[in-house]
């Protein structure tokens, strides 16, 4: 069996979930029909609601049902952008962190095409965290003309956690929402939408043992939304379809897993992500760990490794049964660097160098042990292989790195 070190990604199924959703796919039953076999299906989905509410701090009304983080994140930035400019056609512009991941960045740069938006860049120190004095100038020069505020609540790639309640206090204060995709938060350090003052939150199933394909928004209630989907009405009017029962119960269900052992299972994984960490360091002590040492993920250990290509020690790690991720962005098969590191103040070439090694529920002090030791060599020739190496070569040449 591979060594998975890439639960940022997505992470295996937890046993709550599997139980939740085989007993739900033995079933029929459509949440909107009126007859029993919907009424059962909509008692499952409602408990679900709740059950997911609890575990994130809202109210169940505040639970908009989605098929992931994806949506989730569209819908709140289309939705707040469309209602706040109807609203007040000044309200043009969007303030969103430079290390956003690309379903809010592509969200924002689509609105800027297409409907007008003015967008700044809120840039972030080099640790990856949002610098607040620009956000508040930004706020202060011109907060009557800000339609929403945008700021994940961890970073996917270095694990960044962001000052939301200051963010929250500093947006507020202008009358302006603040939307945070916390789906590489929720399930690995305590979020609690209702504390936050966030006005939208975006949370997904695959990220905590549930299933792919499910997710929610969370929504204030006095919070107003322009759905970008319409249908028959589902999801207080704000999203429309069908919803899949089997993947709501299995998403609730590894939500109240999770959420209920969050603090041991947080220490368990951040002790191993330390080893990790310390283990890296010793055999390539050229390694360099990015993002902070302290005000991270718990399963997040991300470094640039210097003279190779991210996709080559990808490959070679892959090939020696260690599995991981550059975080790189890749479009028409083209490896591009990292937007968060570029945004870091990495040039090109370190960003480049680029592995993410992420841990979760399954993962144990064996994973690490294995990294550590096949990390040397297929170091030393994704090194030698140099900058120029790309994934095709890897494919091609399988293991022969001279």
């Amino acid at each position: 069996m591979p060594v998975y070190l890439d639960h940022a990604a997505t992470t295996p199924l937890s046993a709550p979930a599997l139980a939740a959703l085989t007993t739900e796919l033995s079933r029929s039953g459509n949440p909107s029909s009126l007859h029993g076999s919907g009424r059962r299906a909509r008692r499952v989905v409602e408990d679900a609601r709740e059950t997911i509410a609890r575990a994130a701090g809202a109210h169940p009304s505040e639970v908009i049902l989605t098929s992931g983080g994806t949506e989730a994140d569209n819908l709140a930035v289309k939705g707040l952008y469309w209602s706040r400019t109807s609203e007040d056609a000044r309200r043009t512009r969007i303030l969103c962190s430079a290390v956003e991941h690309h379903a809010v960045q592509d969200t924002v740069e689509w609105l800027e095409q297409h409907e007008g938006a003015q967008v700044t860049w809120l840039p972030v120190d080099s640790e990856g965290v949002i610098r607040l004095d620009v956000l508040e100038s930004e706020l202060a020069a011109h907060g009557d003309e800000v339609a929403l505020v945008t700021v994940m609540w961890a970073n996917n790639e270095v694990g960044a956690l962001q000052p939301i309640p200051e963010i929250v206090a500093a947006a507020s204060a202008h009358g302006v929402p603040v939307h945070s995709d916390a789906v590489q938060a929720f399930g690995s350090v305590p979020v609690s939408f209702s504390a936050s003052g966030l006005a939208t939150m975006a949370i997904s199933g695959h990220k905590i043992g549930g299933p792919v394909g499910v997710g929610a928004l969370l929504v204030g209630r006095a919070v107003k939304l322009t759905p970008v989907q319409h249908g028959g009405g589902q999801e207080r009017d704000i999203r429309s379809g069908t919803l899949d029962t089997a993947g709501v119960a299995a998403f609730a269900a590894a939500a109240d897993d999770v959420v209920g052992h969050l603090a041991e299972e947080a220490a368990r994984i951040g002790a191993l992500r330390d080893e990790l960490i310390a283990g890296v360091e010793r055999v390539v002590p050229e390694a360099v760990l990015r993002g902070s040492r302290s005000r991270r993920l718990p399963g997040n250990a991300h470094f640039t490794f210097p003279g190779c290509e991210g996709d080559s020690l990808l490959f070679l790690l892959d090939v020696a049964g260690v599995e991981s991720s550059t975080g790189s962005a890749c479009t028409a098969g083209v490896p591009r660097p990292s937007h968060v590191l570029l945004a870091m103040g990495l040039s090109e070439t370190e960003a480049r160098g680029a592995q993410r090694f992420s841990l979760g529920h399954t993962s144990t002090a064996a994973d690490v042990d294995a990294l550590v030791a096949a990390l040397p060599e297929a170091y030393e020739r994704a090194r030698k292989a140099g900058m120029s190496g790309h994934a095709s070569s890897i494919r091609t040449a399988g293991t022969g790195f001279a």
